[in-house]
């Protein structure tokens, strides 16, 4: 048993290590690295934070901080650097051969995917090739997904593809519903029909999801898991139910391409990423969880920013009304006595209000970070020196909610935040003439660009207007109006956030009218 001394002795130790440690975390790597924001517990402290409080606690530095523009979190054996500064982050995305996305890949996807070593180490080959050096997966996954879904046919073609299957999707809920209504949670009734039209146009009648439709909730499961899976310990113990979802979905793929359905009735684009796979001699098992991830790419993001974009037009009457009078009077929407038929062309190009109001659901409920490996000693904007082997985040949450670029009202929606010149009315928030290009991080921005975000705003604006013109949503009963929750930024910001609980609205047909798109 420790006497007094003994125990004097000992907290004195603790405390002199403390300091130490709390010193140490305080040093400049060099005089001109951005200034450190240390955390109470020595280099452990953030990341117990952000482990502890997800997305939310790096935001929380960042709206704290702001007036650095850039700052230095110590981590074990490490630095991470948050850019908050639109500038910052434009000379972030500019400096493309110092700090690299694509380094990061490889272990991501191991974690995330559980790919195996050797597939790691093929995709490990010449992950930034110059022009004239030989080329390496990523590189030419990159190229064949970017002639795709970049502007032009291909693109068109793939946009009004899915929007067809979302309206066969509409079509059939519209008839099965009649003159009925039907309670439904918002966010569950909008991701089905993303998932199944999504699942159905990309890989084809025996896509996985429709032959099993148990494999919905196994995507989810993967989905809401992903920060578990990311942590990359024991996944199968500690990350159980989205690691069981991924396998179930990875066995599922692995019997779509053993039986060749991917050149059957699914899209090009399928077909060659199959095909990428093959020639870089990658299993079939590893082939499987490349698709899983594509998969993940062309629900998520849409899902929810669906949800929340028909979530913010039937609150707000008067904003529905608009809307739908800017679909007929721009020639978006055209009826006959049995049919409304939407023009996908008018749709993105001549519909402002319904284009600020996606816009503004990605302002509000993006809080996503773009990452980089600094890959040498650099100096960011000639001022600050970031040390090789740390980490770069763009924090987009911190952007978003700046009241500096956005206004006083930052933290709230305003469908006119977009809007230009006359049409933002008596708005003094409209800023999209005067922010930054690089303060709104909806799509990510550099390299690291969402290849899908046209494919994406395409097919978001086509299904909002499909739902908008087909039914009429209301307050489930005991409720007065539809409520707007708070996002869930308490998760790791992978994608559009959440919100912190369901949402449940009633459902009717406006008319028999069925929906067709062109």
């Amino acid at each position: 048993m420790l006497d007094s001394a003994n125990l004097t002795a000992f907290a004195v130790v603790l405390t002199t290590l403390y300091l130490v440690l709390y010193r140490l975390q305080t040093t400049k790597a060099h005089a001109d690295e951005p200034p450190i924001i240390a955390p109470a517990i020595p280099f452990i402290g953030h990341l117990l934070g952000m482990l502890v409080y997800g997305g939310r606690y790096i935001k929380g530095i960042g709206l704290r901080n702001l007036d650095k523009g850039i700052f230095t979190l110590p981590v074990p054996f490490s630095r991470i650097y948050i850019v908050s500064d639109p500038s910052l982050a434009a000379a972030v995305q500019r400096a493309s051969k110092a700090m690299s996305f694509t380094d990061l890949v490889p272990d991501i996807t191991k974690r995330i995917l559980g790919l195996d070593a050797e597939t790691v180490a093929i995709v490990r080959q010449n992950l930034d090739p110059e022009p004239g050096d030989p080329r390496g997966f990523l590189a030419d996954t990159h190229d064949m997904v970017y002639t795709y879904l970049g502007p032009g046919n291909d693109l068109n073609e793939m946009s009004l593809g899915a929007a067809q299957e979302l309206c066969k999707q509409v079509n059939a809920f519209a008839q099965q519903l009649g003159q009925g209504t039907e309670e439904v949670d918002l966010l569950v009734w909008v991701r089905h029909f993303v998932a199944i039209a999504t699942a159905q146009f990309l890989y084809g009648s025996q896509n996985p999801l429709a032959l099993r439709s148990e494999l919905e909730d196994a995507f989810w499961d993967f989905d809401h898991g992903l920060g578990q899976l990311l942590m990359g310990i024991m996944p199968s113990i500690t990350a159980r139910k989205p690691y069981l979802g991924r396998e179930a979905l990875v066995r599922a793929f692995i019997d779509y391409i053993d039986a060749g359905n991917h050149e059957k009735d699914a899209a090009r684009i399928i077909a060659n990423r199959v095909a990428i796979t093959k020639q870089y001699g990658w299993s079939t098992d590893a082939a499987a969880r490349s698709e899983v991830s594509f998969l993940f790419a062309g629900i998520v993001n849409t899902a929810t920013t669906t949800f929340w974009s028909v979530l913010q037009l039937f609150s707000r009457p008067d904003l529905l009304a608009s809307v739908r009078e800017e679909l007929i009077t721009s020639g978006a929407v055209v009826e006959d006595e049995s049919v409304r038929r939407l023009n996908m062309d008018i749709i993105k190009n001549n519909c402002p209000i319904m284009l600020s109001v996606f816009r503004e659901c990605l302002r509000v409920g993006s809080d996503n970070y773009s990452v980089r490996l600094v890959k040498q000693d650099t100096t960011l904007a000639n001022k600050y020196f970031l040390r090789a082997g740390s980490v770069v985040q763009i924090a987009g949450g911190v952007m978003h909610a700046d009241t500096s670029i956005w206004g006083p009202d930052a933290d709230a929606f305003d469908h006119r935040r977009f809007l230009k010149g006359a049409a933002a009315g008596a708005s003094t928030t409209s800023t999209s003439t005067n922010v930054h290009p690089a303060a709104f991080r909806g799509f990510g921005g550099g390299k690291t660009l969402c290849p899908g975000r046209h494919f994406a705003t395409n097919e978001i604006l086509a299904f909002v207007a499909m739902i908008v013109s087909t039914f009429d949503l209301g307050p489930v009963s005991g409720k007065s109006a539809i409520e707007v929750p708070e996002k869930d930024d308490g998760v790791l910001p992978v994608h559009i956030l959440e919100p912190k609980r369901p949402v449940r609205v009633s459902v009717r047909v406006r008319d028999k009218k069925s929906v067709e798109i062109v």
